[in-house]
């Protein structure tokens, strides 16, 4: 991906009049939703598919997930209308941080208010009734993706025939909080932070890339790290390892905005499908839309423990393992694997319901 903060490659956007309430108690007085979309929409607008990016991904699909999409594979433009959109608090294209208000004089930056995922699908949602889609035959995501594609089956069930959510679990655990925290922290220590109200030009540059680094060890495995770098050096006796996580910090800086950063981490962070609405297990029980949820074994951010817990409560859970030594990235890395789980599901869904059973693993 190689557009820069507040670009996405050939995205369309339209303007959601406001004032746009969100669960803060905030409004907004519009919000703009950049996506893009593949494929014809039926005459019914009941042929739609959603896919949901992750934490810094964008409405470019194709970029980031390519081996899902197209002729004969899991979502198919012959067959299927696609639609991917940036998220709220995101930096391409859909109002967030780096958005200035109407009538204002500078982006919102630190004034941006909290967001939360269910925030996100609504406006999802919204953009959907914009387009004429009516139904959703399946909502698909990885990590924050998964968890919007978990809320669009508990706020909007009678919307959606199907869900599949990839490297997720129902709420964010203290470890995965914990970690968002250190990764803010890195960010927050960087002296051009300036509580946020960093210039366009002079972003805190080096706080971002360190929060990105302390990232991507968790996005990978410890097993996949000796595999890939064990001990190497080159020839000033750096690590091949930390030249790898230099460079990927490097790369989020140039492509990404910081306040967005901090936005959609602590959006992720309040993820509980549970919250207001009882108790967890009654929360997940009340999900009645079918759900694939793949585990990756050797994911250390979301442990395959998460999703058991997740494919037992659901009642129409369905549990699919995804092996791996990539750690929690494999559910981008490992594309062809992701596009077989996904097209055996949704082949699984063309036949009678009654093969989904609580929880059943496979």
């Amino acid at each position: 991906m190689t557009a820069g903060p507040g670009t996405s490659g050939r995205a369309r956007t339209i303007i959601l009049p406001g004032p746009w309430a969100l669960e803060s108690g905030a409004a907004l007085p519009e919000v703009r939703v950049a996506f893009r979309t593949w494929g014809r929409l039926a005459a019914g607008g009941d042929n739609a598919v959603l896919v949901c990016h992750a934490l810094t991904g964008s409405p470019d699909l194709d970029s980031w997930w390519p081996a899902i999409l197209g002729p004969g594979r899991a979502l198919d433009p012959e067959r299927d209308f696609v639609v991917c959109s940036n998220v709220l608090g995101s930096c391409y294209g859909t109002t967030g941080p780096l958005s200035t208000p109407p009538g204002g004089e500078r982006p919102y930056g630190p004034r941006f208010p909290r967001v939360t995922v269910r925030d996100m699908v609504r406006v999802q949602a919204a953009l959907l009734d914009d387009l004429g889609v009516r139904r959703l035959r399946l909502v698909v995501g990885g990590s924050l993706g998964g968890m919007q594609a978990l809320e669009w089956a508990a706020l909007h069930p009678e919307r959606v025939d199907a869900v599949a959510a990839l490297a997720v679990s129902g709420r964010h655990s203290a470890w995965c909080i914990a970690l968002s925290e250190a990764q803010r922290q890195a960010l927050f220590a960087d002296p051009r932070w300036r509580g946020g109200d960093y210039a366009p030009g002079d972003p805190p540059a080096a706080g971002l890339a360190a929060a990105r680094m302390v990232a991507m060890c968790t996005y990978r495995s410890r097993p996949g790290f000796e595999e890939r770098f064990g001990r190497a050096q080159d020839e000033q006796g750096r690590f091949a390892v930390e030249n790898w996580l230099r460079a990927h910090g490097d790369r989020l800086v140039q492509r990404f905005d910081a306040n967005a950063y901090v936005t959609l981490t602590r959006a992720m962070d309040g993820h509980d499908l549970a919250r207001g609405r009882g108790s967890y297990p009654a929360a997940l029980g009340a999900i009645r839309t079918p759900a694939l949820v793949v585990a990756i074994d050797s994911d250390v951010l979301y442990p395959p423990e998460e999703q058991l817990e997740l494919a037992a409560a659901l009642p129409a859970g369905r549990l699919r393992w995804l092996r791996s030594p990539h750690g929690h990235d494999a559910f981008l890395i490992e594309g062809e694997k992701v596009n077989a789980l996904l097209a055996e599901f949704r082949a699984e869904r063309s036949r009678p319901l009654a093969i989904f059973g609580a929880g059943r693993a496979g």
